[in-house]
């Protein structure tokens, strides 16, 4: 955690890249993507797996029992939804004792009125950009959009996250926020991250505070 909050990279899948990353300080969660159209999709068991950071699987309108192959075979504390996963679809694995984390991509305030449907079936929230692709697009959106959100479940915010964010991070305060999502802006290519792009800021996201 860096000044309580959770640090999440995802699309992780090398294992070198993933020792790396799990190494610096701060690092909480751990994400692998297992959505075959993501550039950074998972598609075989890497060498190495995290020991410390916590495993969460990302999936796209994936079929349950796929979703609990993967839980059991790569041993993941939390299983992000990405898709037009329903509130039953998400009380029906929840109910099998998986941690869960549903995304929602965001670009007016009208996208925030269906996801309290899901508060007594998640563990955790994920804002993103709103885009045409599932997964994200490594754009902002406007964080002022999230004022509005009075629900109980914690979030991670993620969309367009990158080296120079610190700052306007601090600017942003919401009392669900739990964490930070990094992905394509700390990257070297799709798949593979920046170890120092993430520590520097990681080290100014401290100072900013």
């Amino acid at each position: 955690m860096i000044n309580g909050k959770m640090i999440k990279v995802c699309g992780m899948r090398e294992a070198e890249n993933i020792q790396d990353v799990e190494a610096i300080e701060g690092i909480d969660m751990l994400g692998f993507i297992f959505y075959p159209k993501s550039p950074r999709y998972v598609y075989e068991l890497p060498d190495y797996l995290p020991t410390h950071a916590q495993r969460v699987g990302i999936f796209v309108n994936e079929d349950k029992q796929i979703i609990s192959m993967y839980a059991d075979r790569f041993g993941l504390n939390y299983v992000q939804l990405h898709g037009n996963e329903s509130p039953e679809y998400c009380r029906s694995l929840h109910s099998t004792g998986l941690k869960l984390i549903k995304a929602f991509s965001v670009d007016r305030s009208q996208d925030l009125e269906k996801i309290y449907e899901y508060e007594k079936v998640c563990d955790l929230f994920l804002f993103d950009t709103k885009c045409e692709q599932y997964g994200g697009s490594g754009n902002q959106f406007d964080w002022s959009i999230l004022d509005i959100y009075n629900g109980h479940v914690p979030f991670l915010l993620s969309g367009g996250i990158n080296s120079y964010s610190a700052n306007i991070l601090k600017e942003f305060k919401h009392p669900r926020l739990a964490g930070y999502d990094l992905n394509s802006r700390f990257e070297i290519q799709p798949g593979k991250k920046d170890p120092e792009r993430i520590r520097t800021f990681l080290n100014e996201l401290k100072l900013s505070f």
